[in-house]
């Protein structure tokens, strides 16, 4: 879902005049919350070291990372830890912490606070906990610095910017953190703390400011923060303009050209490190027949779709999105329905063979994904194959995927921190039980070819870039786990007077509220 990207750091701002019309209303000055509205419910894990979901957009606004990704420097930038090091061969890493830094407990992030908490995640293993495999021991040397000992050299300070697994939090905050994490409650240390969890409703996530955030409160700062989920994107969109909403984290290609030309709201497009992914299921059902799974890519409408969805995707090339690391170009996947027949026929089903039925899961109140699986539906229908289709909310999506009980699984990925591996390490990497190679794939060639590839990416990129290539080539012509469709186009849509707004793709959708300045 993006043009072809010139660079990740080309931050595209379209930005209508800021007057406010009657019908966007603004709240009250000091008087505001900042409210996000998604479709997909906000919390599927409150303990930070298993989290891996949808929480992003609010859990790193609760805690905090040694780093933080800078999508104009390309590079890892200061945030717990002020600085770093590196020896000569890249196996040891020496941070220092900032001071002053207090938990929302009320204890100190301090260096040992800091060991403590990446060691509870590395044993959680979980979740994104592999980002830390290279680490052989972490010492906490004093009180603001950190030594971490690795068995092979990674680029720690990336590593340590992750949207997952890299929270640092305080492990003493109760004698038993899964069910204290689990009644909705936080131990980070960021510029925001949990004030209200209400599973399953609308109104499901409310945060409020604490009060000794290192970062202070002296400039106007929004002090609450609101997560409200609302599927159908129209009904979004009218919160939106009655100003009951603040920001709208993304918006079909119709309703983006009307926010677009509205007074009174900002509208915000760029390039993501987002990808759709259709996940093939290898293990059980019809699809475990490669023939069958190649069919169902040459199906997919992938020019169609880029093509009515009008600017907010773009073609994908390889699985990597442009811009990582391990993207491979060249490789844009094109319809061949004959093909698809052909393969099909060679299976047994297909025009003049048996009937076959498909079922398929995608998240409910996304009409990017609801157009292609219309598409798609559309296409085999001639090729005697049925697709059956369940919008579902995310969770129960991922409940039912866990349990390989649909042929195609359609979701969206992107990377635990700016680099191509998470694709590769977490959905294609044999898994049991599955999280997210929810293809099922257990091949071992693929498997040692992937394991090679985090030491690579230091030592020689050139050699991680050739791996990267292969293992595309196992995953979507060998193998053909999957098909991609598309990589998104970031298109937000907020009120008009809100300042500060920067889109960070190595954090997708997350709004780090405390950087606006509030509207009114």
């Amino acid at each position: 879902m993006r043009r072809r990207l010139a660079a990740v750091a080309a931050l595209v701002l379209l930005i209508t005049a800021c007057s406010v019309p009657p019908e966007v209303r603004q709240a009250p000055p000091g008087d505001s919350a900042f409210v996000y509205v998604r479709h997909l419910d906000m919390i599927t894990e409150w303990d930070p070291s298993r989290s891996y979901s949808n929480e992003v957009v609010a859990l790193q606004n609760v805690y905090e990372t040694l780093t933080l990704w800078n999508p104009v420097t390309k590079r890892a930038g200061p945030r717990l830890a002020t600085s770093w090091r590196t020896s000569p061969d890249g196996r040891t890493w020496t941070f220092t912490i900032r001071q002053g830094v207090t938990f929302h407990t009320g204890r100190p992030l301090d260096a040992s606070a800091v060991k403590a908490s990446i060691e509870r995640t590395r044993q959680a293993k979980t979740g994104a906990s592999y980002i830390w495999d290279a680490v052989s021991s972490i010492r906490a040397e004093d009180p603001s610095t950190v030594i971490f000992t690795l068995r092979y050299p990674v680029p720690l300070d990336l590593v340590a910017s992750s949207a997952y697994a890299a929270y640092i939090y305080d492990t003493e905050a109760a004698p038993d953190l899964r069910t204290w994490f689990a009644a909705g409650r936080d131990a980070g240390s960021g510029p925001y703390t949990v004030a209200a969890w209400k599973k399953g409703s609308e109104h499901e996530l409310t945060l409020k400011s604490y009060g000794d955030y290192w970062g202070g409160w002296d400039r106007p700062h929004y002090r609450t923060v609101k997560y409200r989920v609302v599927p159908d994107p129209t009904r979004a969109w009218r919160l939106l303009l009655r100003g009951e909403v603040s920001f709208v984290y993304r918006l079909d290609s119709r309703l983006f050209a009307r926010a677009a030309a509205t007074p009174g709201i900002r509208t915000a497009e760029q390039p993501s490190f987002q990808t759709a992914m259709l996940l093939f299921n290898m293990a059980n059902g019809p699809m475990t027949d490669l023939r069958v799974r190649r069919a169902v890519q040459k199906a997919v409408d992938y020019g169609g779709v880029v093509r009515a969805l009008r600017g907010g995707v773009a073609p994908a090339s390889g699985i990597v999105p442009e811009g990582l690391l391990g993207h491979v170009r060249g490789r844009v996947p094109r319809q061949d329905l004959q093909a698809a027949a052909t393969l099909l026929q060679q299976a047994g089903y297909g025009p003049g063979g048996e009937p076959l039925t498909l079922t398929l899961s995608y998240a409910e109140g996304d009409t990017d994904q609801r157009l292609l699986v219309r598409r798609l539906r559309r296409d085999l229908a001639p090729l005697n194959v049925t697709l059956k289709a369940r919008a579902m909310p995310w969770t129960a999506q991922w409940e039912e995927g866990k349990k390989k009980r649909q042929d195609i699984f359609l979701m969206y990925w992107w990377p635990d921190y700016a680099d191509g591996y998470s694709w590769f390490g977490n959905v294609f990497h044999s898994a049991d039980p599955p999280l997210f190679n929810l293809s099922y794939m257990n091949d071992p060639a693929t498997d040692a070819l992937l394991e090679t590839l985090p030491e690579l990416i230091v030592t020689d990129q050139a050699a991680a870039q050739r791996a990267f290539a292969q293992a595309t080539v196992r995953v979507l012509d060998k193998r053909a786990a999957a098909a991609i469709p598309w990589v998104v186009n970031s298109r937000r849509a907020y009120l008009g007077g809100i300042q500060g707004y920067d889109d960070n793709p190595a954090y997708p959708d997350v709004v780090f509220v405390y950087d606006l300045r509030p509207s009114g």
